[in-house]
């Protein structure tokens, strides 16, 4: 499986694939929501109820994981599963998944890793975040720190592994029969369910529940 292409450069900047298509990604993220926000009423249509049930469900789900004290990053959440999940589907609708580039997956770990820095240091103060790493035994410093940059490297490398092997074994697949005389066109269908939307939903899923828990537990 190839990488992603580079269309171009800007400034310097490489235009690679990825950075193509996570720009697709947006704006199809954009149309939906313009499209489930459009005319909203007190009595809703089928598409607020929809756009109501996301936001409901994304609600309770920061609620139980992050608490009640921390319904603020609910909207981040939602913003970062509908892109995970758009992104990780998208070989359905024939674009390189942004999720199987390492660039992509790192960048969005580190968001993850900054944020659970961030709001830990102004949640308990310079004193209280220290203190932390010497728990529960002050020779487990070490360990607490390695620790907290494990977390955004297990996080980029696990979506990025399974993205990019789904993409690697349907590729393969393809490969094996485009030499039929008569393409079965079925047989790829039961592997396109699984690897990208079953696998991909997962996956989005998990990244997000992680980036809750790991924000959450900094706070406490």
């Amino acid at each position: 499986m190839e990488g992603p292409k580079i269309y171009g450069y800007i400034y310097g900047f490489p235009i690679t694939q990825t950075l193509v298509n996570t720009w697709i990604i947006m704006v199809m993220i954009l149309v939906v929501c313009a499209i489930l926000t459009k005319n909203m009423q007190k009595r809703p249509g089928k598409a607020q109820v929809i756009a109501e049930t996301i936001v409901t469900v994304m609600d309770g789900l920061v609620g139980q994981t992050m608490g009640k004290d921390k319904m603020k990053f609910a909207p981040w959440m939602l913003a970062l599963i509908m892109f995970l999940a758009f992104s990780n589907t998208s070989g359905i609708y024939g674009l390189r998944s942004p999720t199987a580039d390492l660039n992509c997956t790192v960048g969005l770990a580190l968001m993850t890793f900054f944020m659970t820095q961030f709001f830990g240091l102004k949640s308990k103060g310079l004193g209280g975040y220290l203190k932390g790493f010497l728990e529960p035994m002050p020779f487990l410093l070490p360990i607490n720190i390695i620790g907290e940059f494990a977390n955004p490297v297990s996080l980029s490398f696990r979506l990025f592994g399974n993205l990019l092997g789904g993409g690697i074994i349907m590729a393969l697949l393809y490969s094996a029969l485009a030499g039929l005389m008569f393409f079965p066109i079925v047989i790829p269908v039961p592997f396109h369910f699984y690897f990208d939307i079953f696998s991909g939903l997962l996956q989005s899923f998990i990244f997000t529940m992680l980036s809750m828990v790991f924000i959450s537990g900094a706070m406490d």
